[in-house]
């Protein structure tokens, strides 16, 4: 069974012990983002609130917070899979003649299988008002020194103002009155390039606010998918079923058919304002910092809306198991453009945009740097900080055999390459300048003459096969399980 929306993901929660109901009255201030950190730090489970003081709307919390959590919202377990299907795509021959097009429509079948569907009506569309309110919905205050409540996991959604290509992002929102809110789009996500296409024409940017939905749709929100791809599209495609769509009541948008709740509005380029400070994934208050607004026009609403919403600090918390399934995903769309990648791992305790340790089928010399280069000139990976390349030996997910990798096979002096004056992540607490910073890349692979090794490469200490057979054999003997 496809999971259609939050409340089919409950239910699946719930039915494999990865959800607890909380009776008890909790206050959205403060109170429920520390039992949520708490539950998180100790591998809990997703939290639903069912009583928060002075809202009749619950909160679903921490509903991504696992690796099986995940497993269970996007139905699959090896999550490569998800990018699979885009190389797949890309690959795609054209048939010619009519009897190669008819052995083709299976395939073609599948494709458009994954694109969104518009629809008159749908649960979002059961309760609908022009006269909107932040103060209806159970907004979190995560952190004492917050400037006040934030919506965290809003799927903000805009069109491109020439293209028309939609996109979906998470950005969080300050919350400054009832119908006023601050959109934290950094500089470099497709939002912010939106609003600056608007900016420039004048004009004012249409934007929705989706809370929850099916996880695939969450999910897509959040993947730095390619360039020109509609999100709704790829969430198609990681759930292999379309997205039913509904148009807004007071916006030219179209939005999630099966969210919980829509906030229709607009973004003024021109309506700049403090925003923050806000305690953040990196573990550190983002400053205050100018930031436009969000205008609240209008509300689509299920009669039962649940509020979803997650919480960020140091890691590790919930954001740091989406983050994970981002990098298996997009390790096949990886390897497209660079063949010799074996694996990518960006650690969490990195906050993921900090650190990434990528894994090459080494043939010739300098391949290590060109791999930091063309991986910096990707997308959402221009922002990350270090790389470190390691041969393909090497398990980029165990940091000890990382390390050993670097002391053995890197030398210092030869070995790092910093650029400076790059663009860096917003949220980066150690660059000299918001947004404009240094890049590290690490070259642990092993060196060749014709990068200037001259010693001669030493043999690495292995068990010969003799007497491994002798051991594997008379291990049970032995009597050490």
């Amino acid at each position: 069974m496809t999971i259609e929306d939050t409340h089919d993901f409950i239910k699946e929660l719930e039915k494999n012990g990865e959800l607890k109901r909380v009776k008890t009255e909790v206050d959205s201030e403060l109170e429920a983002a520390e039992i949520m950190r708490r539950q998180m730090y100790s591998n809990g489970p997703a939290i639903l609130f069912e009583n928060i003081k002075g809202y009749q709307m619950p909160i679903l919390a921490n509903a991504f917070g696992s690796m099986k959590r995940l497993e269970i919202g996007l139905e699959m377990t090896d999550f490569t899979e998800i990018g699979q299907r885009i190389v797949d795509m890309t690959k795609m021959d054209i048939p010619s003649g009519i009897l190669n097009k008819i052995k083709k429509l299976p395939e073609l079948s599948k494709m458009t299988e994954s694109f969104p569907k518009l629809e008159s009506s749908g649960p979002v569309t059961e309760v609908t008002s022009n006269s909107a309110s932040f103060d209806d919905l159970p907004i979190l205050k995560s952190w004492p020194e917050d400037a006040g409540k934030f919506i965290t996991l809003g799927l903000v959604a805009t069109n491109h103002p020439e293209t028309g290509v939609r996109n979906l992002g998470v950005y969080r929102m300050q919350i400054v009155d009832s119908t006023h809110a601050l959109m934290h789009w950094q500089k470099h996500k497709r939002g912010a390039h939106h609003s600056d296409i608007a900016n420039n024409k004048g004009e004012k940017i249409p934007t929705a606010i989706i809370i929850g939905g099916d996880p695939a749709t969450v999910f897509s929100s959040i993947a730095p998918v390619p360039e020109g791809l509609d999100k709704y599209l790829f969430a198609g495609i990681t759930r292999k079923k379309g997205i039913k769509m509904v148009k807004c009541k007071t916006i030219d948008l179209e939005v999630p058919a099966n969210a919980e709740i829509v906030l229709e509005g607009y973004v003024d380029p021109s309506d700049i304002r403090e925003e923050g400070p806000f305690g953040d994934h990196t573990g550190y208050y983002t400053p205050v910092e100018p930031y436009p607004t969000f205008t609240l026009t209008g509300v689509m609403r299920r009669k039962d809306p649940i509020y979803v919403t997650t919480v960020v600090g140091k890691p590790i918390l919930e954001d740091a198991y989406i983050g994970k399934v981002i990098e298996r995903s997009f390790l096949p769309l990886i390897r497209m453009f660079h063949p010799e990648v074996v694996d990518f791992s960006m650690p969490a305790a990195g906050w993921f945009q900090g650190f990434a340790i990528i894994s090459i089928k080494k043939r010739y010399p300098g391949q290590a740097k060109k791999v930091m280069m063309g991986l910096w000139g990707m997308g959402q990976l221009s922002l990350t900080k270090m790389f470190v390349v390691v041969d393909e030996d090497i398990n980029v997910h165990d940091m000890n055999d990382v390390l050993w990798a670097i002391t053995t096979r890197a030398d210092a002096a030869r070995d790092t390459t910093i650029i400076n004056n790059t663009p860096t992540d917003t949220l980066d607490p150690a660059s000299p300048l918001v947004n404009l910073g240094s890049k590290m890349g690490i070259d642990a692979t092993q060196k060749t003459r014709e990068e200037g090794y001259e010693r001669e490469i030493q043999k690495q200490v292995k068990v010969d096969e003799k007497t491994k057979n002798l051991v594997d054999a008379k291990w049970s003997s032995y009597g050490l399980e």
